[in-house]
């Protein structure tokens, strides 16, 4: 992942008043957006991960790199403006809640990038870092 960190960049879809991107039964700005805004952090690491994938599709590198664990955190990101993301799986979750220290997260994102639909399949772990919730790396095989 190469090139400078650019700031949030909204598609028009995607306001306050809309849906959240993660899924979740909640507007943008009372779900996901509280924690791209820093008004709150995310309490499980579920809901990081969701928050992390709606930072993806606003394009929120800032708060990408601000939740990930600073020894696997690339330097950088440069997200591809052409790649949308369309939909989020949540398939398991283990650990992660108020009461663990790691937790892992296993999800499905469906994207289409220049007219072709695909998705990203990924076993995450989380661990607290300063007691908030952070995104270490992907399990291996995922």
């Amino acid at each position: 992942m190469a090139g400078a960190v650019r700031g949030p960049r909204r598609p028009a879809a995607v306001t306050p008043t809309a849906p959240c991107p993660c899924g979740r039964a909640e507007t943008y700005r009372d779900c996901c957006g509280a924690f791209h805004e820093g008004r709150t952090t995310a309490p499980t690491a579920e809901r990081l991960m969701r928050s992390r994938y709606s930072a993806f599709v606003v394009g929120d590198t800032a708060y990408l790199l601000r939740t990930w664990h600073p020894t696997t955190r690339p330097a950088d990101l440069d997200l591809d403006p052409a790649q949308r993301w369309t939909g989020l799986d949540i398939l398991g979750a283990t650990g992660g809640t108020a009461f663990h220290a790691e937790g892992t997260v296993e999800f499905r994102a469906h994207y289409s990038l220049h007219g072709r639909t695909d998705s990203q399949y990924e076993h995450s772990r989380f661990v607290r870092e300063h007691g908030a919730w952070v995104y270490l790396d992907a399990l291996p095989g995922s």
